[in-house]
């Protein structure tokens, strides 16, 4: 049986056993959220198994490549690259390597896969089955980007972080939303976001399916179908004592504050539109720290498959 008929064969399973038990599904884990819609979507409309060797399929993937604005806006160390030094599938996976060598003025190279101008959708299932590395200062994720971001920018554009990993807490990951007014960065209100503990397992041990099922009210959070958060406007919702406004200078302003006319508001739920995949390994940077010294290189991140439903 193939990797997809398994997968159906698990949806039917668990579709039968909701319908069975609850519409609603309750973790008591504290590391898990409170009653939560549960959707299932089974209609597949983008996969890839990684099933054919060499370069990854181009009718799926772009790159990002180069080292972005001040390290991807991040502080990252790494160059991506589109070479099979640093992206290869082989042996049913892609394989993404960080590389530690000396690459047009940066210390470690890596890649950085985009559907950007080849898929995306908006609501659905997305998800992927990954093995993270486990050297230090390595930051593996696997998120989603809204596909106007060329239009109205970061993080006006949204973004869905389906999972990031880093080795100071190999039991957890995190899954989280940006937007204006929830950013994480200077943004009072702080990105939205909530981490899942495996407890007495790391994640860089072994394969996990990370995935979100996203609708026009809520972004679901599931770690091998571990429903573990459930995001929804309310979340982000302000109000106008506490409302921020972003200024054209890029400085937050109170709503006490004049504000420049036209600006929008933020807190906006902007996660109503096509979103594209992202799939990359940074070295270094603020959420990771840099990596120890002596780290041993190459170090890898793994992925089985990418799946999307409707």
């Amino acid at each position: 049986m193939n990797k997809i008929n398994k997968y159906k064969l698990r949806i039917q399973t668990l579709v039968l056993m909701s319908f069975l038990f609850a519409s609603f599904f309750t973790i008591s884990s504290c590391d898990t959220d409170e009653t939560q819609t549960v959707a299932t979507f089974t209609n597949l409309t983008m996969s890839d198994e990684f099933d054919v060797e060499g370069a990854p399929n181009s009718e799926i993937w772009n790159y990002d490549t180069g080292t972005g604005i001040d390290g991807w806006g991040n502080n990252e160390l790494q160059y991506y690259t589109d070479r099979s030094e640093n992206v290869t599938v082989q042996n049913g996976l892609l394989v993404i390597s960080a590389i530690e060598e000396n690459y047009n003025g940066s210390s470690f190279t890596s890649a950085k896969l985009v559907t950007k101008g080849k898929f995306s959708q908006a609501y659905g299932r997305f998800e992927a089955r990954i093995k993270v590395p486990g050297g230090s200062g390595l930051w593996p994720a696997f998120w989603l980007l809204g596909e106007n971001v060329d239009v109205d920018g970061w993080p006006q554009c949204g973004e869905i972080d389906i999972m990031e990993y880093r080795r100071q807490e190999p039991t957890k990951v995190s899954g989280s939303i940006h937007g204006p007014g929830y950013s994480g960065l200077t943004d009072p209100q702080g990105q939205v976001t909530k981490s899942y503990d495996l407890g007495n397992d790391r994640y860089d041990a072994g394969f996990h399916v990370f995935g979100i099922e996203w609708s026009p009210d809520y972004i679901n959070y599931y770690i091998d179908d571990v429903l573990y958060n459930q995001i929804t406007p309310s979340d982000i919702e302000v109000t106008p004592a506490d409302a921020v406004y972003i200024l054209n200078d890029g400085v937050a302003a109170t709503a006490d504050t004049e504000a420049i006319p036209g600006t929008d508001i933020t807190g906006d739920w902007v996660f109503n539109k096509p979103f594209y995949i992202i799939i990359n390994l940074a070295v270094g940077g603020n959420f990771p720290g840099n990596p120890d010294s002596g780290e041993t290189f190459p170090q890898n991140m793994l992925v089985d498959y990418v799946r999307v439903y409707k």
